[in-house]
């Protein structure tokens, strides 16, 4: 370009009020300005939509009488009033959007004059904007979890449950291993009551000590009792005491006594809530923990925080529990009373289909059995007709085994992302199970393998980790989201759940909130149904498996159909079953345990509860006798193997 040429199409731009400028390898025009909008002085120093003359090389090559007339065309009063009047209603804009959140519309504005670019008008607003647009969400946000912090203060948690609360109570800790006999103690205290509930960590167990309880008599008389679990209800009128899964508490029915087991899972991570609301909320007189040692200091910290007196009573085991000098090695060196532990599914079936290969019979028991399936497995090891039981860590707790011997095949155990070394608070109490106090004088543990011995050697000397005495897990109760909603105006499942965690008032850490993964991503996909909160919150707590993909999609299905407002009826399916595999059989027995357990929930939406009670107890002695059949078809096979 010529000095001659350029001075003139410089002169004319500039006489117009605007600048003539390379920027990112483009000819441009600028213009410049201030205005005065809504209280405020802004300048600005912009580029028009069509101020983009020409790039750099094209520009060059253009000829005077080009340029001149393209700056004519683009550089006129006309259009300086134009962006004039757009930077005013956009400075009109930005002032509203700061002053309606207490935000300082400068801190935004002064990019109209800052920007060096080729960027247009129209883009620098939108990049403006959005920077604004953000600031606001957050300021939002902010003010949503301070609204949300106001509304719910997790130290006064205690007090959310008014009976416990108006009522003197006293806590009496009884801690031992396992074989100390601390249940039955407490158990016997418990039946003597005028009126008492026991809070289970499993439904097997509330199921086992239901029929207990039935089974006594005080003062000449059977006592009358309640078994009430998510799935299930046996009511009988009168009743005097109950027993109960720990997710079941009744916080509204003052007792006498209470029992609540396996107080170490206040440390669990997806169920330790439940714990803290039995401990904190469970309306008796007197209330029994029962569990490990390592609880102690957990269960002293709770009782000093709730200002109830407490006496620990610790227990010794009532029979000595050994370390066997060799490890198994082979099948065959197995023998009558051993349990032989395996810690999935799969692996429990492979070792049964092994050891029933030798001709020994064997009962089977896995956490994908049902209560009742387990119950009937167990009861034939007690009588003798099974001679060996094999099962995962599920006969840790729950089951009263007359187990002389515990074999672990391995020491290490899926925690739903990674294998992992057993813990030694659960290697104990798997190992303790050995030497059922009054049929075994001593109870023994061996690893099946040199390694395994060898590490659960190291396990069983090492002293469990206490359960740590504080930040005790709170799950969100459908009364805390309500709360959340009303002051956030949040209507979706998963930002009250996420705001319950991130944003309620957690002053000293003592109590902690907390909710499950499964949960949180359940919310998501509720989320995208026409559903009221409640019923969301409902179905994102159904007792069913989300890794497995045929239960979850039935779970999906069940979630459409309460959406649509139509009943899900229940049809005896009579035989059909008959054709389904073990896993089928299974699964479809958890299927009607969820149904059941929506039933009591959603009535209106699962209406037919007692059909799927009883075709879940049919679908257990399906499986009970498919179990069976296995293990008398594999005894029969010919040519054992030797092991």
């Amino acid at each position: 370009m010529q000095s001659s040429e350029t001075d003139s199409v410089e002169a004319y731009v500039r006489a117009q009020g605007a600048e003539l400028e390379r920027a990112e390898g483009r000819v441009l025009v600028r213009y410049a300005g201030q205005v005065e909008s809504a209280g405020y002085t802004v300048r600005y120093r912009l580029v028009p939509s069509d101020g983009i003359l020409a790039n750099a090389g094209k520009w060059r090559n253009a000829s005077q009488d080009k340029r001149l007339a393209l700056v004519h065309e683009r550089v006129h009063p006309q259009a300086i009033a134009a962006l004039r009047d757009a930077v005013i209603r956009f400075v009109e804009q930005i002032a509203a959007l700061a002053e309606e959140h207490s935000l300082d519309a400068m801190t935004y504005l002064a990019a109209l004059a800052s920007t060096e670019t080729a960027t247009p008008a129209d883009q620098v607003f939108d990049r403006i904007r959005q920077r604004i647009e953000h600031a606001v969400e957050r300021r939002i946000e902010e003010r949503q979890a301070e609204r949300t912090r106001a509304s719910i203060n997790l130290s006064e948690y205690p007090d959310s449950f008014e009976v416990a609360r108006r009522m003197p109570r006293r806590f009496i800790a009884l801690l031992g291993p396992t074989n100390s006999g601390k249940t039955h103690q407490a158990m016997e205290d418990l039946a003597r009551a005028q009126s008492g509930v026991y809070l289970a960590p499993l439904r097997l167990l509330a199921l086992e000590n239901y029929e207990r309880l039935q089974s006594l008599e005080v003062d000449g008389r059977k006592l009358k009792v309640n078994l009430i679990t998510g799935e299930e209800r046996r009511i009988e009128p009168g009743a005097t005491h109950v027993a109960s899964t720990v997710e079941m508490l009744d916080p509204a029915t003052r007792v006498d006594v209470a029992v609540i087991d396996e107080v170490q899972m206040l440390a669990d991570r997806d169920r330790g809530a439940a714990w803290t609301a039995a401990i904190c909320g469970v309306p008796a007189g007197v209330v029994y923990l029962v569990g490990a040692p390592e609880a102690r200091r957990a269960i002293e910290a709770l009782a000093r925080r709730l200002d109830c007196p407490i006496e620990i009573r610790t227990l010794q085991r009532k029979a000595p529990l050994s370390l066997e000098a060799q490890p198994v090695r082979k099948l065959r060196n197995l023998r009558r009373g051993d349990a032989v532990i395996a810690f999935s599914r799969r692996e429990v079936l492979m070792w049964r289909d092994m050891i029933t290969e030798l001709g020994m019979s064997v009962s089977t028991v896995y956490g994908n059995l049902s209560p009742e399936v387990r119950q009937a497995q167990a009861a034939r090891f007690r009588d003798g007709t099974s001679e060996i039981v094999v099962g995962t860590d599920a006969i840790a707790m729950g089951l009263n085994l007359p187990i002389e011997r515990v074999v672990l095949t391995t020491v290490t155990k899926y925690n739903g992302v990674e294998e992992e070394e057993l813990s030694p608070a659960l290697t104990r109490q798997i190992a303790g199970r050995a030497g059922r106090f009054g049929v075994h004088e001593e109870g023994f543990v061996a690893g099946y393998d040199d390694d395994t011995h060898v590490v659960l050697r190291a396990l069983l000397k090492e002293k469990p980790a206490p359960v740590p005495a504080q930040g005790f897990s709170v799950a969100p109760t459908l009364a805390h989201l309500n709360r959340i909603a009303a002051v956030t105006g949040e209507s979706a499942l998963a930002r009250l759940l996420q705001r319950f965690i991130h944003d309620i008032d957690v002053p000293d850490g003592f109590f902690t909130p907390r909710i499950t993964e499964e949960q949180a991503d359940r919310a998501l996909w509720l989320d995208t149904l026409k559903l009221p909160l409640e019923h969301k919150f409902t179905l994102s707590l159904t007792p069913i498996s989300s890794r497995l993909p045929a239960l979850h999609g039935v779970w999906q299905q069940w979630a459409r159909q309460v959406a649509s407002d139509r009943p899900l009826r229940l049809q005896d399916e009579g035989e059909s079953w008959a054709r389904q595999s073990l896993q089928e059989v299974e699964d479809t027995c958890k299927l009607y345990a969820a149904y059941a357990w929506l039933s009591f929930r959603l009535p209106q939406y699962f209406p037919d509860g007692e059909l799927a009670q009883n075709l879940a107890r049919e679908a257990s002695e399906r499986i009970d006798r498919m179990l069976q059949a296995q293990n008398a078809a594999m005894r029969r096979k010919p040519g054992r193997r030797r092991y």
